[in-house]
């Protein structure tokens, strides 16, 4: 019999995770939080995003790229699945710069980049006519871009449904609106993972994918898990007929027409809420990006936390003391959706096609 996972955690990473194993037949029990909890799942930015990743990291861009890589087939057999529509568009994405200097100094490094990873690790410079050909409305002090031939963006809140609809399809025992409190292995070598009202569950293995509540139990299971919270701040516009053509890191037009603006980075604990001085940092840089946003109506914003490491690269861990636990916390839980759910079940059950993972374990602190 192929062994029982409990993964803690059912924002979408646990449920990628959980989607994987399902496909491959294990039985899954996921334990997920109450909507009181931060999650960072309900309050990303949706990119599907390989640009600027990893360009002193090669390995991270390498595991990048290979989600990304990934991407359509999971989207397609999600929708498939569920009849959930993902939105997902990857037809490229922006860098933008307003800096000549700045924009000649990325494409050196993803020139070094490609030399580490002796691949043709996509990135194109376009100048600002080239930019305008493709963005007319863009700003006058942007100089150019970095164009990434493989971003794209998803609508996150239709992965996360699409993902719990299939994972429950699939037999998941999915419970939601719960605590962990404790985590410990028995004499029989099962995990007892006891909930604050005392019920308890089982399994031959467990994965911590709580986000930043993993930085409280992993202690329990051996791990440092040593991760903090991030602020970051987004923006939505009014809903507007399509005007940009192609999503950047900073903003993007969703599928149902507002305009997305965000990546603020802030460290301010577990406070996330939204402030009127960032809210205008941001605004102004996106005004700077495309003037036409200074007359588009504000319609709502939020704060919310990521999940970061101390080098800001994923974390995937098997534990030392306690064996069948594992610790995965990452911030680019969308991103890396396709490769959790397709190259992570090898990397747990240690099979032939398992990824090697070695690098993004807690001992490189």
């Amino acid at each position: 019999m192929k062994p029982e996972y409990i993964v803690v955690g059912g924002g979408v990473v646990g449920c990628a995770l959980a989607y994987g194993l399902l496909k491959a037949g294990h039985q899954v029990t996921v334990l997920d939080g109450g909507d009181s909890a931060h999650r960072a799942s309900r309050g990303n930015f949706g990119l599907v995003w390989l640009s600027s990743k990893g360009l002193d990291a090669p390995h991270y861009a390498a595991w990048t790229r290979r989600s990304v890589n990934l991407w359509q087939g999971l989207a397609h057999e999600l929708e498939s699945a569920t009849g959930e529509k993902l939105n997902l568009v990857q037809q490229g994405g922006y860098d933008f710069h307003f800096c000549e200097k700045e924009l000649m100094a990325k494409a050196q490094q993803y020139e070094h980049l490609r030399e580490a990873l002796g691949t043709d690790h996509p990135y194109e410079v376009w100048d600002r006519a080239r930019l305008l050909e493709e963005e007319p409305d863009i700003g006058p002090n942007v100089v150019g871009a970095i164009y990434g031939p493989e971003d794209g963006h998803v609508n996150p809140l239709q992965l996360l449904k699409a993902y719990t609809k299939a994972i429950r399809n699939l037999g998941a025992n999915l419970i939601t609106g719960v605590h962990v409190s404790d985590i410990e292995k028995d004499d029989t070598g099962r995990f007892q993972v006891t909930l604050e009202d005392g019920t308890q569950y089982q399994s031959d293995k467990v994965i911590l994918s709580a986000g930043l509540g993993a930085a409280k139990l992993g202690p329990k299971l051996g791990f440092v898990a040593p991760i903090s919270p991030q602020k970051g701040q987004v923006l939505i516009t009014e809903k507007l007929p399509k005007i940009i053509k192609r999503p950047s890191g900073i903003i993007r037009q969703v599928d149902e027409g507002g305009i997305q603006i965000g990546d603020s980075k802030e460290n301010a604990g577990f406070d996330d809420s939204d402030t009127l001085e960032m809210t205008a940092a941001i605004a102004e840089r996106a005004i700077a990006v495309y003037p036409f946003l200074a007359q588009t109506r504000l319609v709502r914003s939020w704060g919310a936390i990521r999940i970061v490491s101390p080098d800001g690269l994923p974390i995937y861990q098997q534990s030392t003391t306690h064996s069948g636990a594992y610790l995965i916390s990452c911030h680019s839980g969308i991103t890396l959706a396709a490769a959790h759910s397709y190259l992570l079940p090898h990397w747990l059950e240690d099979s032939a096609d398992a990824p090697n993972l070695e690098v993004f374990s807690e001992e490189r602190f």
